[in-house]
């Protein structure tokens, strides 16, 4: 018999049971006596039966799929955290669906309607846009929204992350102290909240503390990308920067690669920190001090805090702030 065209009648028939009774048994419900139970997996195993995921959610009213959102599938930042959500999606046997906005206001709002027609029961937001028209669409939509390492300044969705604005003005500070007087930010676009109003909001408070006037000259931005951060060097060695922070891994490698092409010292001559610590951070050469932050933790507690969402429980804490570090490697001193 064709698998693909087995159905829970034909397990019933060879069972001799209900189809009532093999929903019961797939669906891990308790109130079936333990030999029919036995006799019913049997069935299963020996016809290969695959419960139907869509036939099942047409019943229950829930498709047991969860929509994922995220900016760019080949960042290494939010391909770790989408490992930490898929874990435990497959705990609460949840399957995933992943959609790429590229760091669009319009791709978002177009992959948020098709995730909501594929019937999804909860969304996990990645990405560092998000303007009102989303957010009105997140809020008009009657499926939970999580977000995960990406920030909502109004704390309207639930979300998870860590505390940006100290991390940065840490690190920052850490430079300052190097007596580095001109510190570059190098940063992805400088409109999104998660720059503007968390990372560079942490930045200026450490220049302040320091009595260092800020310089807009320092603040450097482009893509989040290996070639924009090269591309970069040559901007932050014509601002006279003698350090940077940056805002992404990737972009910090490129930034590395580009001063050290240019003849200059790391970290002699220029010191670098980046933010994310993903494994990029320990492949460069001199490997690159960074913010330590727990990556998959971030996305495992996102993904459980939905699963709460779409139980309609109460969740205690709406915005989670999970612990920062730091970590010392080749690029300071």
């Amino acid at each position: 018999m064709d698998k693909q065209a087995i159905t829970i009648y034909d397990v019933a028939r060879e069972a001799k049971v209900s189809m009532a009774t093999v929903s019961r048994v797939v669906n891990g419900n308790t109130n079936v006596r333990s030999e029919t139970k036995q006799r019913v997996e049997e069935v299963i195993s020996r016809l290969g039966y695959r419960p139907n995921a869509v036939a099942r959610g047409l019943a229950s009213r829930k498709t047991t799929t969860i929509g994922v959102i995220i900016p760019d599938v080949t960042d290494v930042y939010f391909s770790e955290l989408a490992r930490g959500i898929d874990d435990v999606a497959q705990m609460y046997k949840y399957q995933i669906i992943l959609a790429n906005s590229d760091e669009s206001n319009s791709k978002t709002v177009e992959v948020f309607e098709s995730l909501l027609g594929k019937q999804v029961d909860g969304i996990l937001f990645m990405g560092n846009m998000f303007d009102d028209n989303i957010r009105a669409k997140f809020e008009s939509s009657n499926v939970p929204v999580v977000f995960a390492g990406s920030v909502d300044a109004t704390s309207t969705e639930a979300s998870v992350n860590i505390d940006y604005v100290t991390a940065v003005e840490e690190v920052t500070a850490k430079l300052v102290k190097n007596k580095h007087k001109k510190v570059a930010f190098v940063s992805g676009p400088i409109e999104h909240s998660i720059n503007q109003d968390y990372k560079l909001v942490g930045y200026k408070r450490a220049l302040d503390a320091a009595g260092i006037e800020f310089d807009e000259s320092l603040v450097i931005t482009a893509d989040y990308d290996y070639q924009s951060g090269y591309q970069l060097g040559s901007i932050v060695l014509g601002a006279k920067a003698t350090a940077a922070v940056v805002v992404d891994d990737e972009m910090a490698a490129g930034l590395l690669n580009a001063l050290t092409d240019a003849g200059v010292s790391v970290p002699d001559d220029f010191e670098i920190v980046t933010t994310n610590n993903s494994h990029l951070t320990v492949i460069t050469r001199p490997q690159l001090s960074s913010i330590t932050q727990p990556i998959y933790d971030l996305g495992a507690v996102a993904m459980r805090m939905l699963t709460k969402l779409m139980n309609d429980e109460e969740l205690p804490i709406k915005t989670m702030i999970l612990p920062h570090g730091y970590v010392k490697r080749g690029t300071t001193k």
